[in-house]
């Protein structure tokens, strides 16, 4: 193709000179300018690489516009995320206090109230209540007990306002390093605003609310105050809330008597209740203390000498008096106190009637025997309750060790009592004429199918009741029953304190209702007493912590359920239990006592209720799944560990005599039946055997003292 027309072809020229200029930034060449602007620019030749550097670095003018713009950069983006910054905390402000109480409303919570719990002799027994420990202001601890949890919790507490950014980088260094959550950057401010508002949930969430919490804290209170309110409300582990409430349940002693070792390992807890608690892990608890030990001399709070002192002698958890039953007479104490006083919305100080020397004596009595003999006997559980004949609740033990199971043996769980019961029975004889010299036949007997023998499968023929009672003759048991009535027997024992529900057939003769320990304890109670109805109580006084007086027991005025006289042939008759009887072994040196075993169906349950004219005791031993024992009887266990508890309890207590009961024997001139009673006409054998019978009646679960033998019953019952 040719050239147009009036066009001069030119050829490109390759080998020209540059004619180049640099614009100030050195980043886009420039046209000379009487180069003409329809001809390509020609091919610049190339410099040197030396004279290039030495060009460029030759002027500073270009390098000072470069670092100029890298610095309004960075001064423009910097501008951008702080403005977002400033919106994200606006945003972050505002979502918290959406999320929290109306600052008008957020009003530190009322401390719910604390029950404390002493003795007859003032110690405490207990504290109970959702925050445990009382008041203590912080002017009457030990300087050194505050210093304690600053040094390990929070050492710049007095510099920070609520949070402490060293401390959050610090902790968060830690976890990394470790690679976990070793260290928690929580000040004690936030602490004190997770316990009074928040849950224990660790979420993001909760932990911005904390953080929101502890600045208002910080501004509402002043740091006196904030330390004052995290010391009487922090966890401590086992229950304890509060410095007071942790000083007790570990060291038995109020807060203000602690040492700098005992200030240490409760401060060492705060992280780590639970685990560290010294009752169950006293290693890692001492390990602990000593970290805050040299905390606080990093801190200057104590000199080496009291840390080396610390160190020498470390704290150590003590155990309370009767601690590992206490639990069992405290939540009984708990149970009934609504009845006593109504709502608690205030401290309270309960007065119990708990003898700490007897409760000690009753728990070990029975945790020894059972570690020594349990597993030969089969026997997995026991309870005691002893009381004065008046009904004061002295000893209370509902299992071998709270720790492991908090149901209440003595209180809540309803066993069959065999023949324990039958002392109600020989009652409703008595009362209704009968003596304890009135003879009866020990001879088989039958009803409805229902073939009731004597453990021993010997008869004796006609025997005393006191005989029989001894003895614990069933077929004596049954007559008698059937001679006045199941439902007078049920009846009597209603009106002696058992509450429980007893079904009137013929099988009650011989304890096959179940009832609960606290409830037949109480009902032998008017047989120590002389004949007065009394109600098994076990608080005495209720006041405020400041000493209103809000409960002060009265004594009872029940009156009497049972005559003098009657009172006098069954002390006369259940002593002979003690002396001939079932109960032969039980030993209670220089102290006219009486009682009655009973064992139930197949060994189930083992008994052992006795008495003096100062305390009533009972002791039951079976197993949680009513599984039998190993052939345990009532005057085997029980009554071993009713005689060691008793010796106990009675060393320097003047010697009593029974309710009407002396060397001869019991009182029976001039005896009428009470309120009039016309004693009926007993039943004949034959009369006895074709009386109508419930379907309830023929299922019975018969049971004899010194070892039922169950099986031959069942068989005799078609049952096996």
């Amino acid at each position: 193709m040719g050239a147009p027309k009036g066009k001069e072809r030119r050829e490109p020229v390759f080998n020209a000179a540059p004619s180049v200029e640099l614009d100030a930034d050195d980043t886009a060449p420039r046209r000379n300018k009487s180069a003409s602007s329809d001809k390509p620019a020609p091919r610049p030749k190339a410099k040197p690489k030396s004279k290039r550097k030495r060009a460029s670095s030759s002027g500073s003018g270009g390098g000072g516009r470069s670092w100029g713009a890298l610095i309004g950069r960075a001064a423009y983006w910097g501008a951008v995320g702080g403005l977002w910054m400033v919106i994200a905390a606006i945003g972050v402000t505002i979502w918290i206090g959406a999320h929290l109480p109306p600052i008008q409303s957020l009003e530190i919570p009322k401390r719910p109230p604390t029950i404390k719990i002493v003795d007859a002799t003032g110690q405490v027994l207990a504290t109970r209540g959702n925050m445990g420990g009382g008041v203590v202001p912080l002017k009457d601890l030990p300087r050194y007990v505050p210093q304690a949890f600053i040094a390990i919790e929070d050492r710049r507490f007095y510099s920070h306002y609520g949070v402490d950014p060293i401390g959050i980088i610090r902790a968060l260094a830690a976890n990394v390093l470790r690679r976990g959550v070793s260290q928690g950057g929580s000040t004690i401010t936030q602490q004190l605003a997770k316990n009074l508002f928040l849950t224990q949930d660790r979420t993001l969430t909760r932990k911005v609310q904390e953080v929101g919490l502890a600045l208002w804290l910080e501004h509402k209170f002043s740091k006196a105050q904030i330390l004052d309110m995290y010391l009487n409300r922090v966890y401590f582990g086992a229950g304890a809330y509060g410095v007071e409430a942790a000083a007790a349940r570990y060291f038995n002693k109020p807060a203000q008597k602690l040492t700098v070792a005992e200030a240490a390992m409760l401060a060492g807890l705060v992280r780590s209740p639970s685990r560290l608690a010294p009752s169950r892990n006293p290693n890692g608890a001492e390990k602990r203390a000593q970290l805050v030990l040299a905390a606080m001399v990093d801190m200057k709070f104590i000199n080496d000498d009291a840390a080396k002192v610390a160190l020498i002698e470390p704290a150590h958890a003590e155990r309370p008096p009767g601690a590992g039953s206490l639990g069992y007479a405290a939540d009984w104490i708990m149970d009934v106190l609504d009845d006593v006083v109504g709502r608690v919305d205030q401290d309270i100080v309960v007065e119990a009637t708990i003898d700490p020397a007897m409760q000690t004596a009753a728990e070990t009595a029975l945790v020894d025997e059972l570690n020594k003999n349990g597993v030969k006997a089969g026997v997995g559980q026991g309870a005691i309750v002893a009381m004065t004949p008046d009904g004061a609740v002295r000893a209370l033990v509902g299992g071998r060790n709270y720790a492991e199971s908090q149901f209440n043996r003595a209180v809540a769980a309803k066993r069959q009592p065999g023949s324990s019961f039958k002392p109600f029975v020989y009652l409703t004889a008595l009362e209704r004429g009968l003596t304890p010299d009135t003879v009866r036949e020990d001879k088989p007997i039958a009803i409805k199918g229902w073939h009731p023998e004597n453990y021993t499968h010997q008869y004796f023929g006609p025997v005393t009741l006191t005989k029989a009672l001894s003895m614990s003759l069933n077929t004596v048991s049954v007559r008698l029953t059937m001679e006045f009535g199941p439902t007078a027997v049920v009846r009597t024992a209603h009106r002696l304190g058992i509450a429980s529900k007893l079904e009137p057939n013929a099988s009650i003769a011989l304890g096959t209702s179940e009832v609960s320990v606290l409830e037949m304890v109480g009902a032998y109670a008017p047989l120590a007493n002389g004949g007065m109805a009394v109600s098994p109580h076990v608080i005495r006084r209720v006041r405020t912590a400041g000493g209103k007086l809000l409960y002060d027991r009265k004594p009872d005025r029940l009156g009497r359920i049972i005559e003098p006289r009657i009172v006098s042939m069954m002390n006369s008759m259940l002593q002979e239990t003690l002396l001939t009887g079932t109960a032969h072994k039980a030993e209670l040196p220089g102290w006219p006592a009486a009682g009655k075993t009973g064992t139930s169906q197949e060994f189930r349950d083992a008994w052992f209720i006795g008495y003096t004219g100062h305390l009533v005791a009972g002791v039951w031993l079976g197993n949680d799944d009513s599984s039998p024992t190993k052939k345990t009887t009532g005057g085997g266990l029980p009554v071993e560990i009713w005689s060691r508890f008793m010796r106990s309890a009675h060393q320097g207590v003047p010697v009593a005599a029974l309710p009407g009961v002396s060397s001869g024997g019991f009182m029976t001139a001039g005896f009428t039946p009470p309120w009039n009673a016309q004693p009926p006409a007993p039943l004949s054998d034959a009369e006895a055997q074709v009386r109508p019978q419930t379907q309830a009646q023929a299922q019975v679960r018969p049971e004899a003292d010194s070892g039922l033998d169950g099986w031959l019953i069942d068989r005799l019952m078609g049952r096996r």
